[in-house]
């Protein structure tokens, strides 16, 4: 069952049982409810139908069958019969407890025994700020020994055809046909993915990886005369956009600590945002999404 959260000027459903998944943010404006993430069935059983998914223990796909770490090799099993690879760990198709309620605030947590190596415990706040909304992440190590962690947020975006993006990056991740990493390049090759300055989102498929984030984005959609801007903590450096054509209703601006299967590219897992967490250590990450009135450059 889905539960709301309402403060008048925004409001959320939450699906506990569903990975602690949103199926709706909505704000108050022009005297109605205007969604800002798509708005789905508060009863769809499918977590990739959601609103908003959480990315924990990790995030992406993980190529190989699992990943090499101090010397072991970890197996990772495939979560999604429509996926080839594990993907976006397990927090996000897990049933959460409800740790507690208030009108503005939820908390929920999750222990888990996987996937993988992976044994951790975790806690995650949504909690509404006028017309914005926070959510906030804590993992815990639990495992017997050290391991990479990573993790981030999946939110579905409205996207309507005056709908622009506001993101800094320095370079991008090229994806492969099984959307696997296919090369770095700096981000000045790539103009239509350029999102230094406000554009529109490219007329086509995109699903790439975007690292040199400062942690601050803008989203504009003029038409439904709103803004978001986006903030996120230091952990997540990176982001993801996701939008599979030019006549999609929604995009994923997905903050994030760390490329897709960051765990098998060159050097060290954690050389590319992944943190190795000794048993007993944490990785806390957030993000704040304040809406407001769209302003005219």
């Amino acid at each position: 069952m889905a539960i709301e959260l309402d403060n008048g000027a925004a409001r959320i459903r939450v699906r506990p049982d569903l990975g602690a998944g949103l199926t709706c943010f909505d704000v108050r404006h022009g005297g109605a409810w205007q969604p800002v993430f798509r708005t789905v069935d508060p009863a769809t059983a499918h977590p990739f139908a959601l609103s908003n998914i959480l990315l924990v223990p990790f995030s992406g796909r993980v190529s190989g069958g699992g990943f090499a770490f101090d010397g072991a090799f970890h197996a990772l099993p495939r979560n999604m019969e429509t996926e080839s690879y594990p993907i976006h760990g397990n927090g996000f198709s897990s049933a959460w407890a409800e740790a507690s309620r208030s009108d503005g605030c939820i908390t929920l947590t999750l222990s888990s025994d996987g996937p993988g190596p992976f044994r951790y415990e975790a806690t995650m706040c949504y909690r509404l700020e006028g017309a914005g909304l926070v959510m906030e992440l804590s993992l815990v190590n639990r495992a017997k020994t050290r391991l990479p962690y990573g993790a981030g947020f999946h939110p579905w975006f409205v996207r309507d055809a005056d709908t622009t993006l506001a993101a800094p990056s320095k370079g991008v991740w090229l994806e492969q046909p099984d959307h696997l990493p296919k090369a770095y390049e700096p981000i000045a090759r790539h103009p239509d993915m350029d999102f230094n300055v406000p554009r529109p989102l490219p007329p086509r498929w995109i699903n790439n990886w975007f690292d040199g984030w400062d942690g601050k984005a803008r989203i504009d959609w003029p038409a439904r005369g709103l803004r978001a801007e986006v903030e996120a903590s230091e952990a997540l450096d990176q982001y993801v956009v996701f939008s599979p054509a030019a006549d999609a209703d929604f995009f994923c601006f997905e903050p994030v600590s760390h490329p897709v299967d960051a765990f098998n590219l060159p050097d060290r897992p954690d050389a590319y945002g992944l943190k190795v967490l000794s048993p007993g250590e944490t990785l806390d990450i957030w993000t704040r999404i304040a809406v407001s009135p769209h302003k005219a450059a």
